[in-house]
This record gives C-alpha cells, sequence and structure tokens, in this order.
C-alpha cells in the first residue's frame, strides 16, 4: 500500500540536502528528516505498537510532531493528532473509545472535529485518502519543489495538517509557526527571497490585513499562493486581498475532515465571488441532492466515524457522503454554498441563513467581526440579533447599521437588534462556535 511516507523516503535518496521543514525547534533536510522518522518508528515498534493501533499525539507546532506524526504511520499505526492543551479528561475519553474499537485495516489518521454544531467526532481517515487529498491540492493549486509552505494553523485539524500530504508528495518545504501571535516571525519568511504559499482562515487574513496590510503588499512577488476554507470570507475582504496581491493566487476551498479536500476556486483570476469554491478536483466529484445540499463522492472520503457505525450510515452510503452545507452547481460546474440547514434561522416561517447576515456585516465599514443568532420573539417565534466587534474608535450606531444593511438584504433577514461585543467566539481553526451561542439562548 502507497503511503505518504514513501515520498519522504524517495527524497531522503534524491535530494538529501534538500530542506524538507523548518521549526522552532528543528531545521531537517529530507535525510535527517527520514532517519529521524525511521528511528522512531524503530522506537515505537520496540515499545508495542502494533498495526492498525491507534496513537494519540499532542499537536505541538514543531518539528518534533511532524516526526512523531510520520513515523505512527512507518510503523504500522494509526496517528490521533489531539490539540496540544486538550483536557486530560478528554484525552482519557477519547484514549478508552480508541483502546475498545477495532479499526478498520488501511487507517492513517483519525481526527477529532472541532463539534461547532455537535458532539465532537472522531473521523477515521485512510491512506488511500489521505494521499488523494494532497494530490487534489498538489495538482490544482501547483504544489512543487520550490515551494516553502508556511503553516500557521493547529496540525490536529484537516485545514493545515492536510498541507504537510502535498508538500511532502511534492518535495517541498515546510515551515512551521506557533500561529500568528508574533507576525514579525510571520513577515519574516516572506521578506526573505524565495516562492511561499500559506493557508489562513478567513479570521486570520483579516487580522493580516488589519495590522499589517502595507506589509503584506510589499511581500506580493514572494506569495505565491494563499489558500482559505474551514469558515465564508467575506466579499469585501477578497477584493481587498485580490488588491493587494494582484499576481498572486487566492484560493478558496471546500473541504471538511469527513469530505476531504474537494473543490477550489481562485478568485483572484476573473470570478471574485464570496461563496464560490470552484470545481471538484482530480480524485472527488459533487452534486446536489433534492434538498439542495452538497454530497461528495471520490476517493477523498472519510471511512467513517470511529466507534459509531449507526452515526457513519446517516451521512456515508454507498461511496456518496451527504452534508448538511446547502449549495449550487453553476453553468460551468463550480460548487457555490449558502450556509447549513443546520445554522438556518426560522423568523416568521423565512428561513434566515446567519452567514449570508455576517457576509453582509462584515461588508460594512467599521465592522471587524460578528455574529447573527436566533433570539425568541412573541410573534415571530424568533427575530435577529446581530453581535458586532467593532474597529477602535467606532461607535455603535444601530439605526445607521440597520439601514446599511437593508441596502443589502431583505427586510425579514436585517437583524432588528444590535449589540457590541469584544469577540467573537471562535474554535481554534478559526469558525464561528455557533453551538456556545446556542446554548446561551436556551
Amino acid at each position: 500500500m502507497m503511503q505518504l511516507e514513501n515520498y519522504l523516503r524517495l527524497y531522503a535518496g534524491q535530494y538529501p540536502d534538500k530542506l524538507a521543514v523548518i521549526a522552532s525547534d528543528a531545521s531537517l533536510t529530507y535525510a535527517s528528516l527520514w532517519q529521524e522518522v525511521r528511528e522512531c518508528a524503530g522506537r515505537l515498534m520496540a515499545q508495542s505498537l502494533c498495526p492498525g493501533h491507534a496513537r494519540l499525539i499532542r499537536a505541538t507546532q514543531d518539528a518534533a510532531f511532524l516526526v512523531d506524526y510520520l513515523a505512527t504511520h512507518l510503523a504500522g499505526g494509526v496517528a490521533v493528532p489531539l490539540e496540544r492543551d486538550i483536557p486530560e479528561g478528554r484525552y482519557r475519553e477519547i484514549e478508552r473509545l480508541l483502546d475498545g474499537t477495532d479499526i478498520p485495516e488501511g487507517i492513517a489518521d483519525i481526527l477529532f472535529t472541532t463539534g461547532t454544531t455537535g458532539q465532537s467526532k472522531g473521523v477515521m481517515i485512510s491512506h488511500k485518502a489521505l494521499l488523494a487529498d494532497a494530490e487534489n491540492l498538489a495538482e490544482a493549486q501547483g504544489f512543487s519543489p520550490d515551494l516553502t509552505f508556511i503553516i500557521s494553523g493547529p496540525l490536529n485539524h484537516i485545514g493545515s495538517l492536510s498541507k504537510v500530504w502535498p508538500t511532502i508528495l511534492t518535495g517541498g518545504t515546510l515551515h512551521i509557526l506557533d500561529g500568528l501571535k508574533d507576525l514579525n516571525a510571520f513577515f519574516s519568511i516572506l521578506e526573505t527571497p524565495g516562492r511561499y504559499a500559506t493557508f489562513q482562515v478567513p479570521a486570520a487574513l483579516r487580522l493580516l490585513m488589519s495590522l499589517a496590510n502595507d506589509r503584506l503588499a510589499a511581500c506580493a512577488d514572494r506569495i505565491d499562493f494563499i489558500e482559505t476554507g474551514a469558515a465564508p470570507l467575506a466579499q469585501a475582504d477578497m477584493e481587498h486581498l485580490c488588491h493587494l496581491l494582484p499576481h498572486s493566487r487566492l484560493y478558496n476551498t471546500y473541504a471538511s475532515t469527513e469530505t476531504g479536500i474537494v473543490c477550489t476556486h481562485d478568485y483572484n483570476d476573473g470570478l471574485c465571488q464570496a461563496g464560490c469554491l470552484g470545481r471538484p478536483m482530480k480524485h472527488s466529484r459533487v452534486f446536489i441532492t433534492a434538498e439542495g445540499t452538497v454530497a461528495c463522492q471520490g476517493e477523498t472520503l472519510m471511512t467513517g466515524y470511529v466507534g459509531s457505525p449507526e452515526m457513519t450510515v446517516s451521512v456515508l452510503r454507498d461511496g456518496t457522503l451527504y452534508t448538511n452545507d446547502r449549495g449550487r452547481l453553476d453553468a460551468d460546474g463550480r460548487l457555490h454554498l449558502a450556509g447549513r440547514t443546520d445554522d438556518l434561522i426560522n423568523v416568521g416561517g423565512f428561513k434566515v441563513s446567519p452567514a449570508e447576515v455576517e457576509e453582509a456585516a462584515l461588508s460594512l465599514p467599521g465592522v471587524h467581526d460578528c455574529i447573527c443568532v436566533g433570539v425568541p420573539h412573541p410573534m415571530t417565534g424568533h427575530q435577529l440579533k446581530l453581535l458586532v466587534v467593532l474597529d477602535k474608535g467606532v461607535p455603535l450606531d444601530k439605526k445607521s447599521l440597520a439601514r446599511q444593511l437593508h441596502a443589502h438584504l431583505e427586510a425579514y433577514k436585517v437583524p432588528l437588534q444590535y449589540e457590541e461585543v469584544e469577540a467573537v467566539r471562535r474554535t481554534f481553526n478559526g469558525k464561528i462556535d455557533r453551538k456556545a451561542y446556542k446554548i446561551n439562548e436556551e
């Protein structure tokens, strides 16, 4: 069975002195990375790591994690990357779940979802799916040996972990950062001659444009591409990024832990439209169900939810993964999303997507971040409330916000209530934590 580690071994022989990974704890060439992975795999097997046995790994943002992760595969085990600060109780809960579960043959990873809309689930990803994801990205986005990919997001989530895969597949270089807390560290990489790419969630892109707009523009000639995902990117942010980086490829990607990496769209190449996720990639197919939701097929799909066959068949049947994402395909086969069915708010019989309201609000001057929630109303059952984070020094003018939103939205989609907040709660991968707000509403 072909695995990602076969490519690591190949490049260790062909390009032994080429840098494979740069991180705070070490810089490793392909030869030294392969050697450390082999030695670690040997230790794991000596410690009785059995083929198909799950191994929990705290996902630190360093080369040591990468060695641990790849060595687990090489030793025949299943890698289970977890948040590095995961509570001990949750760690033990996952440990007990995996100890009592038979894991199918050929599984590479088990990734636990963030649980923003429900219970966190362990998603089983096969070696075949992992390589299909890597090939999808490598071909569609142009990964190559001379590319340095900057990873700043958590490596226990598919958004950042999936960039490890095509980089190793193509013999590129990984540069791992511990988030964007130190913008100087991020820009010190981009300001060095080379060809760079990165994955950033929309909230991080907004941060970069807010705090380092000119510095980002100054690096335009060295930024080959930037990919975003995990949450919708506002139209205004897309247009601003296109202006800052006129020659860079800027990708919106449709992906999830369950579906794998499915579609991508360069919105700096003609169609700059929020919600457009592009065409399916090499190993993927999509169609829209009769209910208007997105269904995915192909080699990137998960094998199932660990320890939960009932939950698996509720979404994965006959080689098709049925999502809760509402979408459509345009005449050119590009996927367009319009929020999730389980996020819809019923306002007097009208179904409102909070993402649409948030998209409109984020286009307004002075609005830094926001979330639209449903609150009880005696006549309509629910009404809309917008929680906004305003730019520094901007006062909350409820009437002005409502008036401006009326120019973008139908009347029933314009919130009746407004409240200024210090921050919008988000998960570690940048998604709005809607579950937390729903709990507060009850």
